[in-house]
């Protein structure tokens, strides 16, 4: 199934092309479902009738979802009362109430990325339209799997679970108590559970869109959320132009903004697959308008982000690691190798990665940044390698 991650700066007009992109996707025959992170009906706004927190069909092969975070927290809250019954009570904690329960900071996000698994995981449809927050709270949802997971290895490695038998005599020798069998559970069925979103995030049948004005506000977001999302391994399948004035423009409307326009057009068309949404002079409502904004539905799946390790040079073996990071730029980068892992920092993000398994016997030899893409190079450590003829 085809999944079609939707985002931009808020205010441009991304929930509205999410909208589109859904029906315009029905009816050319695909099932597809809408999938809303806005707390708000806004896509019900622009579709012209109501959505709620469970699936509801709007037209024939469309259906759309808001999830409802706050009935799923309730449900992992009673859930986790009820696995840690022993250890509550052994403290003489209190029990909480389903009805006293509110959403913790996070809970909304988990939320959606639970329904973004679940519904990419249906059988049902054949296309997922996400409609994504604005930026950069969406690049912040789109690495939370990966950094979860990274947290929970650390703190509970899972190879730790080969001592359960052990764990009670150790309780007793150090006099202090060892986790217990459900914690480690917990922690693998979570793992488990962000793997799964990881896997349709990084599927090679994800695109991302990314939704913005012409015009210099808009130009400044598409370089960071690009930026962003290759360091994340996600390619751009396409840039929606949103509110583009029409070539014949009204003279009510000045020409210095028409001409704004056509600079970010130019600009972006050299670097992404622009789709221009003409502006209809009023916001969008119900499907005739959605249908008079022409925004393509499902395009071929775009081409993987990859990042290969290649030979440099043959006689001394060194390896380039190849990175794309469109629009970085050198004074904003920098790089820490910790271990086996490889701290990145360009500009306002940072991601955390491990190493190829054959870099992790090399040390780093140098780094260059050449026309948007970052050149790791390793040397083998001949304390790691086997000398040749051995």
């Amino acid at each position: 199934m085809r999944t079609i991650l939707i985002t931009g700066p808020g205010g441009s007009g991304r929930t509205t092309v999410a909208a589109a992109t859904a029906l315009t996707a029905a009816r050319e025959g695909h099932r597809t479902l809408l999938l809303s992170a806005d707390r708000t009906d806004t896509p019900g706004t622009a579709l012209g009738t109501a959505t709620g927190p469970a699936p509801t069909e709007v037209t024939e092969r469309l259906t759309a979802w808001r999830p409802d975070a706050t009935a799923r927290f309730r449900e992992d809250l009673t859930a986790f009362q009820t696995r840690a019954a022993g250890v509550l009570d052994l403290l003489g904690a209190a029990r909480l109430d389903a009805e006293e329960v509110t959403p913790l900071p996070g809970a909304e996000e988990l939320s959606f990325l639970r329904a973004l698994r679940d519904a990419a995981l249906s059988e049902r449809y054949d296309l997922l339209v996400a409609d994504l927050p604005p930026l950069p709270h969406a690049l912040a949802l789109l690495g939370l799997p990966e950094e979860l997971r990274r947290y929970l290895r650390r703190l509970l490695p899972p190879e730790r679970q080969a001592a359960r038998a052990l764990r009670p005599v150790l309780g007793r020798l150090a006099g202090v108590p060892m986790p217990a069998d459900w914690l480690y559970e917990t922690a693998a069925r979570w793992d488990l559970e962000l793997a799964a979103v990881a896997a349709v995030l990084g599927d090679r049948d994800t695109a991302v869109r990314l939704v913005a004005e012409p015009g210099p506000a808009g130009a400044a977001a598409v370089r960071t959320a690009t930026l962003g999302l290759a360091l994340r391994g996600l390619r751009t399948e396409a840039l929606i132009a949103n509110r583009t004035l029409p070539e014949t423009a009204p003279e009510s409307w000045p020409s210095s903004l028409l001409a704004q326009q056509r600079k970010a057009l130019a600009d972006w068309e050299e670097s992404h697959d622009v789709h221009p949404v003409q502006h209809l002079g009023r916001d969008p409502h119900g499907p005739d308008d959605l249908d008079a904004l022409a925004v393509p539905a499902v395009n071929p799946a775009p081409t993987p982000v990859e990042w290969p390790v290649t030979d440099r040079i043959a006689e001394d073996g060194v390896l380039v690691w190849h990175l794309p990071l469109p629009g970085a730029i050198r004074d904003e980068l920098d790089l820490i190798r910790r271990g086996d892992e490889l701290l990145i920092t360009v500009a306002s993000f940072r991601r955390i990665v491990p190493l190829p398994s054959v870099l992790r016997r090399c040390t780093v030899a140098g780094a260059a940044l050449r026309d948007g893409e970052l050149r790791i190079r390793f040397a083998p450590d001949p304390g790691l390698w086997p000398a040749a003829g051995q």
